[in-house]
């Protein structure tokens, strides 16, 4: 079995981008069988109304695959209420914070409101997953970004602003004694994952890489179409500092692979609003079947932890 843990699903007001049914349909053919959906969707998934119009959506044959996040807001009623439908729903998998603004409306920008998001969960007896979109936006530097040259996005989002997100919430988590597991989503940069190694020896933390952010570097965003259809959040970093994080990768300090994909049609993509984000899942295949085992040299031990076993201990999913 082997699942994918971020996938974007657009059903909804955006459903022009993609839908549950369609990302099966990849997913199938990519070899994989489960993916979990995110919450950052046009209404956004934040309460029992929008979970069970979401679940309508997933095709009879494939109810047993699919569990989605619900999303986090600064609101304390609305995480009390996240909590209690993630023990009413097997389907909810999870809790997701966007620590700066990406795609969407559910960043959670103020330090003093993701704090808050840590307290009330931990008041609440949550023990589930928290998984965090780390970008710090006091480090973002938008004035820097020009789509006439793609590579720019990588400076106006820079390595600091993940890094500084990351250790904010390992602080945040500490001081509220958050009891769930923190999971940095899509690390883009080895000092990402060198910061979550060296928290697993006092809490539960864990996190994750893409196929874009192994394959690919700032070198590829070159002036011009490529560059544009290549944005991502966060960016694709430098060539060196890929190979640093696919050296952590290798040596196994990294939880799991995620596709983070997130479609979004070509016009929206290359002119404004130059949308990030890029259908990663097409490529999942060649990434573990081919450019882990073969160009990072990996074993198939290690490979079926970061696409099924790692994923299923830390979710402990609930149905076969």
């Amino acid at each position: 079995m082997r699942i994918d843990p971020h996938v974007h699903c657009r059903d909804g007001a955006q459903n022009y981008k993609e839908t549950i049914k369609h990302v099966f349909e990849i997913a199938d053919k990519q070899g994989v069988d489960k993916i979990f959906d995110m919450p950052n969707t046009n209404p956004p998934i934040i309460d029992e109304a929008d979970v069970l119009k979401r679940l309508e959506l997933v095709p009879e044959e494939r109810k047993e695959d699919y569990y989605l996040y619900i999303g986090a807001t600064p609101n304390k009623d609305q995480l009390g209420h996240a909590v209690e439908l993630y023990n009413k729903y097997d389907e909810i998998i999870g809790i997701k914070m966007f620590a700066g603004k990406s795609v969407g409306d559910l960043e959670i920008v103020l330090e003093e409101d993701q704090r808050k998001v840590y307290q009330t969960l931990a008041e609440a007896g949550y023990k589930g997953v928290l998984a965090v979109h780390c970008e710090k936006e006091s480090e973002m530097k938008p004035d820097k970004w020009d789509p006439k040259f793609p590579v720019s996005h990588s400076i106006a989002r820079p390595v600091d602003a993940e890094i500084k997100s990351v250790q904010d919430q390992i602080l945040f988590a500490k001081e509220a004694d958050f009891k769930g597991n923190l999971h940095v989503v899509h690390a883009s940069t080895p000092k990402t994952v060198d910061l979550v190694d060296e928290a697993r020896k006092d809490m539960h933390i864990t996190c994750a890489v893409t196929p874009h952010h192994l394959r690919y570097s700032t070198g590829d965003l070159a002036a011009g179409f490529k560059g544009l259809i290549l944005k991502v959040n966060p960016p694709l970093r430098p060539l060196e500092l890929v190979e640093e994080l696919r050296e952590r990768v290798k040596d196994g300090k990294v939880d799991w692979i995620e596709s983070d994909h997130a479609p979004h049609p070509v016009g929206e993509k290359l002119f404004p609003p130059y949308m990030s984000g890029i259908p990663s899942l097409y490529f999942y295949k060649s990434v573990v079947d081919d450019f882990l085992p073969n160009e990072l040299e990996m074993d198939g031990e290690l490979i079926k932890k970061m696409t099924c076993d790692n994923i299923v201990k830390t979710f402990g999913i609930r149905k076969s």
